[in-house]
């Protein structure tokens, strides 16, 4: 992979390969591939996961199958950007259809408490006109409070946000699920796909759930910033890109708290780092953070942990760090990432940015064994 923190570094016969990683207001450096990387083999796959360390399986999907939903997807991340009004579209054609065999529109509501929701839509599951799940939902909302940062994302669970413990309701989580199959049938690129059902039967010694899911739509100046997907009773995340690029850092939590203090503690960084510091206070209490583990452990859990949010998020020399120390992975329509995410010591971190000039569309499936 290639990577230049400033354009004017890199070779003159380079530049119109690279890509620049703009998110949300900051300018992260320029990236381009060097070649595309082969299919691991199912031994290093295995050993991998086991080590909660991130998988890339370039090109796995087979997208033709999924191009008109794919279209159809974009047309709907279109409107809902121009409108913000989901309801509207998914009570037309080709939603009516999709929906009408199992899942009932129940009603819409806009959170005025939450500045990043656009519209939450509320619908029951049926089967022969009976109720069998109650109080599901798809969320639409911004990805960021960025004003330039039109990235989407169209989550699906049930109950109560924030507050219910979905695991204990394996029912509603699977029919969850299935309306997120019906909204965006090109879910089926992860749930029908026997290489990763065959794979994640592997790795889970059961078959798969596909729960909690989410649909991103990660536009230009975009993406999500490092973060985990740590739920109870999850095993991982499956993400599958649909359309267009991202540029992704990957990497469980031990090794970004052994990277973070080797970098912090590198004196050839120093002035690095100030410059995403406000203050001489803040630069000490940085220092201070990587002299302990469990600190810094702790910190890294917290709300606001806006020291290492600097460095993580606003830093083309951390970035620079990161792809140089082998973490970072470029997908295209078609690649698959796996994130083990089974605890909150040793889950797989990651952020995430758009690559080139249009918005492309994603899947990002939590996944448990279905039998536990």
């Amino acid at each position: 992979m290639y990577y230049y923190a400033d354009l004017k570094n890199a070779p003159a016969e380079l530049v119109d390969q690279l890509s620049p990683l703009n998110r949300r207001g900051f300018q992260l450096g320029w990236v381009g591939e060097q070649k595309r990387p082969h299919m691991p083999d199912a031994e290093t796959i295995v050993s991998r996961w086991q080590q909660d360390k991130a998988v890339m399986l370039p090109g796995l999907l087979e997208m033709k199958p999924f191009q008109p939903h794919i279209e159809q997807a974009h047309r709907l991340m279109e409107k809902t950007l121009q409108t913000e009004d989901v309801a509207a579209q998914i009570e037309q054609a080709p939603y009516t259809e999709q929906l009408a065999e199992h899942f009932p529109f129940v009603a819409s509501l806009i959170e005025e408490h939450d500045d990043q929701g656009i519209e939450k839509l509320y619908f029951d599951a049926e089967v022969d006109g009976e109720v069998v799940a109650e109080d599901l939902w798809c969320k639409a909302s911004w990805l960021s409070y960025h004003a330039d940062d039109a990235s989407l994302r169209f989550r699906f669970s049930f109950g109560m946000e924030g507050y219910e413990d979905v695991a204990i309701d394996p029912n509603r989580q699977s029919w969850a699920g299935g309306l997120c199959d019906a909204l965006f049938p090109e879910s089926a690129a992860i749930t029908k796909n026997d290489k990763i059902n065959n794979l994640m039967r592997q790795l889970l010694g059961s078959d798969p759930a596909y729960v909690e899911r989410i649909v991103y739509f990660n536009a230009p100046n975009g993406g999500a910033q490092m973060h985990h997907d740590v739920e109870r009773g999850h095993d991982g995340v499956v993400f599958a890109q649909m359309s267009g690029s991202t540029f992704w850092l990957a990497l469980a939590k031990p090794a970004l708290m052994d990277e973070l203090k080797a970098f912090i503690t590198d004196e050839t960084q120093a002035d690095a780092i100030k410059s995403v510091m406000n203050s001489e206070a803040d630069m000490q209490a940085l220092m201070q953070l990587a002299t302990n583990r469990q600190v810094m452990s702790d910190y890294l859990e917290a709300y606001d942990h806006e020291l290492l949010e600097a460095v993580m998020d606003r830093l083309p020399a951390f970035t620079e760090y990161l792809v140089v120390r082998g973490y970072a992975y470029v997908l295209h329509a078609g690649d698959v990432l796996l994130m083990p995410q089974k605890d909150i010591d040793s889950c797989v971190w990651h952020a995430v940015t758009c690559l080139g000039d249009e918005p492309g569309e994603a899947l990002s499936f939590a996944v448990r064994a279905e039998h536990k």
